[in-house]
């Protein structure tokens, strides 16, 4: 069984609302432009995201480089539209009851919102692979966010 006492937390700020931030989170057509770290791209077509406890979603990361696939999903748990999701984390076909959980909430500040990620069920900590993929995505989702582009 997962530990999920064991993860790590990142908080961020956006200058957008928490509605937009929604948005770049669970619109593919905003997803793809940012959930994956460098060198690697998330194609549109592959991510699907059914927003509601219980729905699934999944997408692939390919490496830029050597064409290496690899596929994410999970389901979700909670679905406070604007406010909070949770939802598993592993691969589209894990058994959900058995992967780590990530939390992301939105918090209206006065320069848009404060979003803060976070991981359980990974002992992972800076310099380990996946604390610096998701420290990477996050960047790109703020420079996404920056770039002022309208994507829908």
């Amino acid at each position: 069984m997962i530990d999920l006492t064991v993860g790590f937390t990142l908080v961020r700020e956006f200058p957008a609302t928490p509605a937009e931030m929604w948005r770049y989170w669970t619109d593919p057509a905003e997803a793809t432009h940012w959930m994956h770290p460098r060198g690697v791209t998330t194609p549109q077509e592959t991510i699907r995201v059914d927003v509601r406890p219980g729905g699934r979603y999944e997408y692939v990361m390919v490496n830029a480089e050597t064409g290496e696939r690899y596929p994410t999903g999970g389901v979700f748990r909670e679905v406070v539209p604007y406010e909070r999701m949770v939802f598993t984390w592993g691969k589209p076909d894990d058994d959900p009851d058995d992967c780590p959980l990530v939390t992301v909430t939105f918090q209206p500040t006065a320069a848009g919102t404060q979003m803060t990620f976070d991981l359980r069920g990974v002992p992972a900590k800076p310099s380990d692979d996946i604390y610096e993929g998701w420290e990477e995505a996050l960047d790109r989702l703020g420079e996404h966010v920056s770039s002022g582009k309208d994507h829908r």
